[in-house]
C-alpha cells in the first residue's frame, strides 16, 4: 500500500515577499528565483510532515531554504527503503521535468522545513530563457548523480560502520560549497539504518563508538559532527 499524504502542497502554500536581486558575485539560487517570482510561493512544514507521497502527481518542483527532508521509497510488500536526505540548497521533485507523471519517492521532513514550490511549467520557461540559472541547475543534477553512483559504490563495497561514517558527514555537507554545517537535526538510528542498509542496533553501536572517540557529539535535538569523523572513512 502507498501512503496517503498527510497534507497536500497546495494547502500550506504561503506568499512571501519578493527580495532585491543580489548585487554579488556570486549566483545566488534563492534570490534568483525571488527575482523571478518564483520563490514566492512558500511552503512550511512541521516535523516528520509529508511533502508529497510516492503515487502522488508529479507537479512541482521544490527547493529546500530551511531544514531538511527525507526521500524513501515502499514496496508492494510495505518495506521501506531511504534513498536521500537532502538539506538547505537542495531541489527535489524534478523528476516530473523528465516526464514523471507520478512521484517515485515518499517526501518527509526530518526537521521543520521552508521549501519553494515552483510549478513545472514555470522551471521549464526559466530554465529556457535563464541561462545562468539553467547551468547551474545542470550543474547540481550532475552532481547529484556523481552522488547517488557514490552510494551504490559506497553499498556495494564499503562496511557499514564507514557508511553510516560518510552518510553522517554527507548530512553535515562536508566538501560542500562554503562552510560546512558543524551540527545537524538529530536523524533517527532507523533512518540512518535504512539509508545505510543495516539495522538499528548497528547503527546504535557505531554512533556509541563515534562519540567515545570524540567523533560526534549529540543531545536530544542535533547532532554536533567533527571533521575527525573524516579518519573512519579514509581507514583500510
Amino acid at each position: 500500500m502507498v501512503p496517503p499524504a498527510t497534507r497536500s502542497v497546495s494547502a500550506k502554500l504561503r506568499r512571501a515577499p519578493p527580495r532585491a536581486k543580489s548585487r554579488g558575485r556570486a549566483f545566488d539560487v534563492k534570490r534568483f528565483l525571488d527575482s523571478t517570482g518564483l520563490g514566492r510561493k512558500v511552503g512550511k512544514f512541521g516535523k516528520k510532515e509529508t511533502v508529497f507521497a510516492q503515487g502522488d502527481p508529479a507537479t512541482h518542483v521544490m527547493y529546500i531554504q530551511e531544514g531538511g527532508m527525507k526521500l524513501s521509497v515502499v514496496n508492494q510488500t510495505g518495506r521501506e527503503a531511504v534513498v536521500a536526505i537532502l538539506g538547505p540548497g537542495d531541489f527535489f521533485g524534478e523528476g516530473c521535468l523528465g516526464g514523471q507523471s507520478r512521484c517515485m519517492a515518499t517526501a518527509t521532513t526530518v526537521a521543520p522545513t521552508t521549501v519553494l514550490v515552483i510549478e513545472k511549467n514555470e522551471m521549464i520557461r526559466v530554465l529556457h530563457e535563464e541561462h545562468q540559472f539553467s547551468d547551474r541547475f545542470i550543474a547540481y543534477m550532475l552532481a547529484r548523480n556523481i552522488r547517488v553512483e557514490e552510494d551504490l559504490i559506497d553499498q556495494l563495497f564499503n562496511s557499514s560502520e564507514k557508511r553510516l561514517a560518510r552518510t553522517l558527514l554527507l548530512l553535515a555537507r562536508y566538501g560542500a560549497p562554503g562552510d560546512p554545517q558543524k551540527s545537524l537535526p538529530k536523524v533517527s538510528q532507523e533512518t540512518l539504518a535504512e539509508m545505510i542498509g543495516t539495522t538499528r542496533s548497528r547503527v546504535n553501536f557505531f554512533m556509541n563508538k563515534f562519540r567515545q572517540l570524540g567523533f560526534i557529539h549529540y543531545n536530544s535535538s542535533k547532532i554536533h559532527i567533527d571533521n575527525s569523523l573524516l579518519t573512519v572513512v579514509l581507514h583500510d
